[in-house]
């Protein structure tokens, strides 16, 4: 291997002479203590190291060993239920070793050596295969098949292919290819900075079901697709990422916190392996991948923390999975990479962020997307990416706000104000866009109902109304407003109130299935025409706004997912408003 020395320690920055013949990205071992590094920059024979773990101690004239491969994660049976630190080191097993701190320089495989995995074959000898074929599979989990793929620029034919349990590290299958003989193990390694190949990518069209009705309905994310998270401190991202990551229905989570504060990954810790899967009722960290990344950790390694996470969804959704993506937040990854920049004394760009942080916000959220994955039986698989951002003060000027909506298609924007009033999730409806409703119109037309779309822009017609009267109101008082414009602010009180607010913790409230959200809308815009032909026929406002029937209206969202239980309001919205005509003649 060879060596080079240190030459300059600043901090996370370690400046290294002697590299001649090392390439960009590839990983160093500084030091005694063989600390990992990544080559960042190139001048000459010096190489720019960012060093993932703390450099206290480390000085010039200490060795430098270039490995001369770029810094790669293990993908294959065995990701699934762990939880990992940046460079994709298991912390429980690091726990058992060490003790409760990450020792330096501490190395551990990434997937478990010694664990025997029941391996079936697939393919038969004799059979072609190429990148992206399936080989066999390994029941992974209860909840998830994991299948082993041929690695990228591999194509040959099977010469030999075993049956039966093995350790990851093991031959299970021989390709004859044209450079010779090939042995293939049950894992194989990637480069975080690479991204995988597809055969083709799809416009994203069905969406990705969360259960959290201001999303689903207003602003929704579809398979395959990007979102944004900004809000200021304590208005509640963290919560909509979990809430997100318990009821999204992808099929597989990757989790990554990156330079979150370790009271909230030691929730996440403490949470998850709790958590039910709401489909099968299996624990979900059966189908969960936790990467935690905390903000008392070396800087640096957010940035890997970001790359790993992304590498390792991607490799599950070569395998035909839909898979999310839970990045909080790119906030801290964008201070992680000023602080570098700072440090190697590039020209700053907006507010001292370096000037490729656009581009580097974009290459991230561009590895998303709905694909035709490598293989010869044509599956699809989905990558959504939901992005949590920390803008100082709930800045949405602020430049990683600015460079991740420049890419991403849907917007949630958190409100402090809404946070405070303890309306959750606290995402402003008004400020909100999603770019996907004309992709999922289709979908909600022939899997939720045909109105669906219609009543869902009513809504959002009705909630902007509001906020005009409001400032109306605001001037010259409510009592000056029509009956008409009344009855509007009263609707759009109950769309917010009864539809928007949901309780994480109430067990019928915390998901609500598209069925649901749209028998719940139907309703209160019934509710809202019914009202309007009341008005017309000279009822008075008061009574109208006094009918029993708003308070079941406003318990909806706690009745279960019955839909006898829910029509039977429609129905009592109808006879309400039938007396109170009747009466009034």
């Amino acid at each position: 291997m060879k060596q080079g020395k240190i030459i300059r320690v600043a901090g996370p920055l370690v400046v290294a002479s002697g590299c001649m013949g090392a390439k960009m990205y590839d990983m160093v071992k500084i030091g005694e203590l063989g600390l990992i590094g990544e080559i960042i920059e190139l001048r000459e024979d010096k190489a720019f190291i960012q060093v993932y773990e703390d450099t206290t101690g480390i000085g010039p004239e200490e060795p430098v060993a270039l490995t001369g491969k770029p810094l790669s994660v293990e993908l294959g049976p065995g990701m699934l239920r762990s939880i990992y630190d940046g460079i994709q080191r298991p912390l429980d097993v690091i726990k058992n070793l060490e003790g409760d701190f990450v020792t330096r320089g501490v190395e551990v495989p990434s997937l478990d050596r010694n664990k025997e995995w029941e391996f079936s074959p697939v393919v038969k000898q004799g059979q072609q295969v190429a990148a992206g074929d399936i080989l066999g599979e390994v029941q992974e989990t209860p909840l998830i098949l994991h299948k082993i793929l041929v690695p990228g620029g591999i194509e040959g034919k099977v010469k030999e292919i075993k049956k039966g349990k093995f350790t990851v590290d093991q031959t299970v299958t021989v390709i004859e290819t044209s450079g010779g003989p090939l042995s293939l193990k049950m894992f194989q390694s990637w480069s975080i900075r690479k991204n995988r190949a597809v055969r083709e990518r799809l416009m994203p069209t069905e969406p990705l079901t969360t259960g959290q009705r201001v999303l689903d309905t207003l602003f929704p994310l579809a398979k395959g697709g990007t979102a944004c998270v900004p809000g200021p401190f304590g208005s509640g991202k963290t919560v909509v990422q979990h809430q997100l990551a318990k009821w999204a229905d992808a099929q597989i989570i990757v989790f990554v916190a990156c330079g979150e504060r370790g009271n909230e990954v030691a929730d996440l810790l403490k949470e998850f392996p709790q958590l039910k899967d709401p489909q099968t009722g299996r624990p979900l960290l059966e189908r969960t991948i936790l990467i935690a990344n905390t903000s008392n950790m070396p800087v640096a390694a957010r940035e890997a923390s970001i790359y790993t996470g992304m590498t390792i969804a991607e490799y599950y959704r070569d395998m035909g999975y839909s898979v999310a993506l839970m990045a909080d937040s790119s906030s801290r990854w964008a201070e992680a990479l000023r602080e570098i920049s700072g440090r190697m004394e590039e020209m700053p760009g907006e507010e001292g962020y370096p000037a490729y942080l656009a581009s580097r916000i974009a290459e991230f959220y561009e590895r998303a997307g709905k694909v035709v994955c490598l293989g010869s039986d044509n599956r699809q698989g989905a990558l959504s990416v939901i992005g949590a951002v920390s803008p100082p003060g709930g800045d949405l000027s602020d430049p990683v706000v600015q460079s991740t909506l420049k890419v991403v298609k849907v917007f949630w924007a958190l409100d402090d104000r809404l946070a405070n009033m303890r309306h959750f999730p606290a995402i402003n409806w008004l400020l909100s866009y999603s770019l996907y409703v004309e992709n999922v119109k289709d979908f909600w037309a022939s899997h939720v109902a045909e109105e669906f779309s219609d009543l869902r822009q009513e809504a959002q017609h009705l909630l902007e109304e509001e906020a005009e009267l409001q400032e109306i109101a605001r001037l010259v008082g409510v009592e000056s407003l029509s009956d008409r414009e009344r009855l509007i602010l009263e609707s759009a009180r109950s769309i917010r109130e009864d539809f928007l607010h949901q309780n994480a913790f109430h067990p019928q409230d915390t998901y609500t299935s598209f069925r649901k959200q749209y028998l719940m809308l139907r309703i209160i815009l019934h509710f809202y025409h019914s009202a309007l032909e009341a008005l017309e026929e000279g009822v008075e406002l008061e009574k109208i706004l006094a009918l029993e029937v708003r308070e079941q209206i406003s318990k909806i969202k706690y009745l279960p997912e019955k839909d006898e239980d829910i029509l039977s309001v429609y129905m009592s919205v109808d006879d309400n408003f039938k007396k109170l005509i009747q009466n009034k003649e």
